[in-house]
C-alpha cells in the first residue's frame, strides 16, 4: 500500500502564503515603477506617432525602406516617432526618425530570448511587462502607423481599435500601410464583422489604408487641422483612465 502524502501543517501553509504575498507586493511595486519612470521620460515628446510592424523584416526590403521613409517624413514634420526599439520595422522607424529633426523613441522589451535594441534611439526605455509598454504606445501617440507584421503587430492594432471604438482611448488616426498585405483583413472586417453585426459599419472609418508616405503625413495633419495636437480637457481625463 502506498504511503499517504503528508500535507503541510497550518503554520507551514501560512508561512508559504505570506512569502508569496510579499513577493506579489514587490512585483506590483516594480510594475508601478515602470509606469512612473516611462511616463516621466516620455512626457516631453509630444506630438508623437507610434509605428508598429514586424521584427523579422530585413534591412533593404520594401517594407523596411517604406517604414524608414515614413518615419523620416514624420520626424521632419515635427513628430517624435515611437517604435518597439528592436530590429526589423522597429529599427526602420527609429532609423528614419533618428536622421530627422524630432526624437526617435524606442520602447524596448525584455524577452526570454533577448531582443536586441537597435542603435537609432534618442530616447530608449526598457520594459519587463508587455502591458506597461503597450500603455505607453497608446498614452503618448497622436496617431498610429501600422506596417505589415505578425501576432504582436495584430495585437497592437486590435488593442488600439478597441480603445478607440469603446471610447476608452482618443479617436486618433490609425493608418495601415501596405494595401496588399492588409486588404484581406480589411475585407474580412467588412464582410464578417460588419456583415454579421459584430461591429457597426461606421467602425470601418477608424481605419485608413495608405501606402504613399506623403499621404500618411497629410492624413495625420488633416485630422488635427481644426483642433491642434494637444489633448482636449476631456481627452486628458480619458487618458488618465486608460
Amino acid at each position: 500500500m502506498s504511503e499517504k502524502i503528508k500535507l503541510p501543517d497550518l503554520a507551514e501553509r501560512e508561512a508559504a502564503l505570506q512569502t508569496q504575498s510579499s513577493r506579489e507586493s514587490w512585483r506590483i511595486l516594480g510594475i508601478m515603477s515602470e509606469f512612473v519612470e516611462a511616463t516621466d521620460r516620455l512626457a516631453p515628446i509630444r506630438p508623437a506617432v507610434s509605428i508598429f510592424g514586424s521584427a523579422r523584416v530585413p534591412e533593404g526590403s520594401p517594407y523596411y525602406e517604406l517604414a524608414r521613409t515614413i518615419a523620416r517624413k514624420l520626424s521632419d514634420a515635427g513628430f517624435s516617432v515611437i517604435s518597439g526599439g528592436g530590429p526589423g520595422i522597429m529599427e526602420a522607424a527609429n532609423r528614419g526618425a533618428f536622421a530627422g529633426k524630432s526624437p526617435s523613441v524606442g520602447l524596448n522589451i525584455q524577452l526570454p530570448h533577448e531582443q536586441k535594441s537597435n542603435a537609432y534611439q534618442d530616447i530608449s526605455q526598457t520594459f519587463r511587462h508587455f502591458f506597461a509598454r503597450k500603455y505607453m504606445f497608446v498614452r503618448f501617440a497622436n496617431a498610429y502607423v501600422v506596417m505589415p507584421g505578425g501576432f504582436g503587430t495584430l495585437d497592437e492594432v486590435m488593442e488600439a481599435l478597441t480603445l478607440i471604438q469603446t471610447g476608452k482611448g482618443r479617436k486618433i488616426p490609425l493608418v495601415l500601410v501596405g494595401a496588399g498585405f492588409w486588404q484581406g483583413l480589411v475585407d474580412w472586417f467588412r464582410d464578417r464583422l460588419v456583415g454579421e453585426g459584430m461591429i457597426s459599419p461606421e467602425d470601418m472609418n477608424l481605419i485608413q489604408v495608405i501606402d504613399d508616405p506623403d499621404q500618411v503625413v497629410s492624413a495625420i495633419f488633416k485630422h488635427y487641422e481644426t483642433r491642434g495636437f494637444e489633448p482636449l480637457p476631456e481627452e486628458r481625463e480619458m487618458l488618465l483612465n486608460l
